[in-house]
């Protein structure tokens, strides 16, 4: 049973940027930032989207409603010992899990702990990461910083006896000297796409002793996520020609990155579910290409998907214009055709990737509706 693959595209991004901002591991208080979250709204199938939508001005931000999960049973019946493989620096290592009666899974958007719990095991989680705030989680400790570094103190303070992990969190070095503390931990990579929570389901779900339940946790996702995707399709431009070319701008003002995401960070498979042309795989970029005036103007996108706390570093939209001239000569930089998700939610491809396609293709067809 292989539970890993190659190192998501997001979790270098987020160790390069605890490197940069010199993050050290500590005792964390939660600081979380504020709620945007989107109101009573119609299903997509009922709202209009633009005619023309290559013609529109303007930025828009996709929001998210309130995360509820309901878990597919109770007290799932697991079938336990199981061994399994983890892999830190592309070394295979058998893992033996033997108890999940004190759970941690913790990674950049909260995606983890999401499905152990959606797998009926949200009684077991004793922590949380900074971005795991569904109803249910609230009082449980935070172990992880804004920056997303763990904190090894409050993680032994909590005596787990299993942390399931991707690699987003960090740095590397605290996770293997918790290993090395006697903690099982297992890494679960997965690789980055709309495949991506069906296999993360699938993982989990082996991991737990819940092979079955994973699997049936694997097709409700895939299931909603292809619903979600033939209605964007029906409603988006069809002809070639009339659709939005768009490109994953990932930004961090502060430490002056400007980069564009290729292929390996799932981007193209979002944007291609949302009625796009992804520029990266038309033009076969891979991992990360830093962002240059011929780059940009050459690719000439429609539209220019950012995060949202990204956007905000380098002071919106005006200012990064200002900052960057030559996405003014862009068809998106002209008509100022940006959208904005939350970092943890965007490129997370976890248990909300149905509403998160959705969410963006209310701000891509039918901005402020």
């Amino acid at each position: 049973m292989r539970l890993t693959s190659s190192l998501p595209l997001v979790a270098l991004v987020t160790s390069a940027l605890l490197a940069l901002s010199g993050c050290q591991p500590g005792s964390y208080q939660e600081s979380k930032p504020p709620e945007t979250l989107a109101g009573d709204r119609a299903d997509l199938s009922d709202v209009t989207f633009l005619e023309n939508p290559r013609d529109y001005v303007g930025a828009s931000t996709a929001l998210l409603g309130p995360l509820t999960l309901t878990p597919l049973v109770s007290k799932p019946a697991q079938k336990l010992p199981v061994v399994v493989d983890s892999d830190e620096l592309g070394e295979p290592l058998s893992v033996m899990v033997s108890s999940t009666k004190r759970l941690l899974a913790l990674d950049m958007s909260g995606s983890l702990a999401a499905m152990v719990w959606a797998l009926g095991f949200g009684e077991n989680l004793v922590g949380r990461d900074i971005s795991t705030t569904f109803p249910g989680s609230d009082e449980l400790p935070v172990v992880t910083g804004s920056g997303h570094a763990i904190s090894p103190e409050s993680v032994l303070a909590l005596r787990p006896d299993l942390i399931i992990t991707d690699g987003t969190i960090g740095p590397l070095d605290v996770v293997l000297q918790l290993r090395e503390a006697g903690i099982p931990v297992v890494f679960v990579r997965e690789t980055p796409g709309l495949s991506a929570p069906a296999a993360m389901a699938t993982s989990l779900g082996e991991i737990l002793g819940v092979a079955e339940l994973g699997t049936e946790l694997a097709t409700s996702l895939t299931a909603s996520i292809t619903s979600v995707g033939a209605v964007i399709a029906e409603k988006a431009p069809k002809a070639q020609a009339d659709k939005l070319r768009m490109v994953f701008l990932y930004l961090r003002g502060g430490n002056g990155i400007y980069y564009l995401f290729g292929e390996e960070s799932g981007s193209g498979d979002l944007i291609e579910a949302l009625g796009g042309i992804d520029i990266a795989t038309e033009t076969g970029w891979t991992g990360l290409r830093p962002m240059t005036d011929e780059a940009l103007v050459a690719a000439n996108p429609d539209l220019i998907l950012v995060m949202s706390e990204g956007l905000a570093s380098v002071g919106g939209v005006e200012k990064l214009i200002e900052a960057k001239p030559a996405l003014g000569l862009t068809r998106a930089g002209i008509n100022r055709r940006f959208v904005d998700m939350a970092d943890a939610q965007v490129l997370s491809f976890g248990p909300r990737t149905p509403e998160i396609m959705d969410a963006l293709a209310r701000a891509i067809y039918s901005p402020g509706q």
